[in-house]
């Protein structure tokens, strides 16, 4: 008796997503509950556990496929598994003798010994996930010879890099078939240096590309700038940050004030809140807002609902799960869906000033960036204070220009004095 293993349902508007790698193979013993493959969709990356314990027959998706919602993975039937055979260690060369003759001229590979070397590389990659595989054939690595650091022991692209690098793991019959076979498709200096490499763009990273374009050939985007002085801000977070972790169990950070600045401004502006649909505009009466969050695999933007209504408690505290989910690769589909606004912190990464895209189909993007010291005239004198650039890129079908521009100096005013936060003025 076997248990079938098909792609789960996958979120709204979601119908297809591709095999990124196998955790196991056939005849290995699985657990329930435990992951068996990795799904990638134009949004997230998923896995598949296993609802059943047993042995994993037969894998019917391969790796690198495309598979509908509810299509078939793979199957597992009854029993306790093969336990997988170790690796043996490379026998230790012998030592090199104290004198010996002039060395002969290496011999060229004949055509044969290279396809059999080179079949024997396709035979031991099998297993590899395409990114590592690819490193693998390209530099003519030992898979048996890299120590892997993935989930079950499985070799990772970086760990591959790593032995290309090292050279640690390229044997030289293995260094002969690869350079004979590579010659003709590339040439000499690229060859030999490794300097160019081909990886095929995941289902996120294409989608992230269409939509960005979209979004440019759609909206009329546009971009207006204002700085905040962070002084008052800074110094409200350094004098309560402590009193608020120990009250709330999360850490009093920037984005929360962010958000609730904008949801102040939203309320005043809400041309900024809306959305073309056909010939209409929809404004919303609520604000989902969404958190752009660089991951490995691209940006995701997870959305926090109903903004509005709540604290800053309770947004930093919905902004650090999916922080964490996002960097686990936790995220669910609906997590990313339903914005109405974005924020988008570049100066996390040391960005001082950039035009953020705007988030199809919403019609603003607020952009934040490094605090940096700078000398500002204030009351006729220069002092240094804490500078941030804001921008915000807006579509300027739904949204004119003074409303732009009142927008961004209403999240101004409320950063520079948070007291206006508290009194929702």
């Amino acid at each position: 008796m076997s248990n079938e293993i098909r792609v789960p349902a996958l979120g709204e508007s979601i119908t297809e997503a591709t095999i990124a790698q196998w955790y196991k193979k056939p005849g290995d013993a699985v657990s329930v509950d435990e992951p068996l493959c990795e799904l990638e969709t134009d949004k997230v990356t998923i896995e598949v556990p296993a609802h059943v314990a047993g042995v994993l027959s037969e894998i019917i998706a391969k790796e690198g496929e495309t598979v509908e919602v509810g299509a078939l993975l793979a199957s597992i039937g009854e029993g306790q598994g093969a336990v997988a055979p170790a690796v043996e260690a490379p026998p230790e060369p012998a030592p090199a003798p104290v004198a010996a003759p002039a060395p002969e001229p290496a011999p060229v590979a004949t055509p044969v010994e290279a396809a059999e070397a080179s079949a024997s590389l396709s035979a031991a990659t099998q297993d590899l996930s395409p990114a590592a595989r690819r490193v693998v054939e390209e530099h003519g690595l030992a898979p048996q010879m890299i120590a892997g650091t993935g989930k079950d022991g499985r070799i990772t692209k970086e760990d591959a890099m790593q032995a290309a690098q090292s050279g640690t793991a390229t044997p030289s019959s293995a260094k002969a078939a690869s350079a004979s076979a590579a010659a003709p498709a590339a040439s000499p200096a690229v060859a030999a240096t490794g300097l160019e490499e081909r990886v095929k763009m995941t289902r996120l990273r294409k989608t992230i590309a269409s939509r960005l374009k979209e979004s440019q050939n759609t909206a009329a985007q546009l971009t207006t700038f204002n700085e905040v002085d962070m002084s008052a801000l800074m110094a409200l977070r350094s004098e309560y940050k402590d009193l608020f972790e120990k009250k709330y169990g999360v850490r009093l950070g920037f984005m929360g004030f962010f958000v609730r600045a904008c949801v102040t401004a939203l309320r005043e502006i809400p041309a900024v809140n809306a959305e073309i649909s056909g010939d209409e505009i929809i404004y919303k009466k609520y604000v989902n807002m969404g958190v752009a969050v660089g991951t490995e695999k691209g940006l995701v933007v997870p959305v926090v609902r109903n903004v509005q209504d709540m604290g800053l408690a309770e947004i930093e505290q919905a902004i650090g799960n999916y922080g964490r989910k996002a960097r686990d690769g936790q995220l669910a589909i609906n997590d990313l869906q339903g914005g109405t606004f974005t924020i988008s912190n570049g100066g996390v990464y040391g960005s001082l000033m950039s035009t953020p895209i705007l988030n199809m189909p919403q019609s603003g993007i607020l952009g934040m960036h490094k605090i940096q010291q700078r000398p500002m005239a204030v009351n006729g004198e220069v002092v240094v204070r804490p500078m941030m650039y804001l921008a915000l890129s807006y579509d300027h079908r739904i949204v004119d220009g003074k409303e732009a521009v009142t927008f961004l100096v209403r999240v101004k005013e409320c950063l520079e004095t948070p007291e206006r936060l508290l009194l929702d003025i």
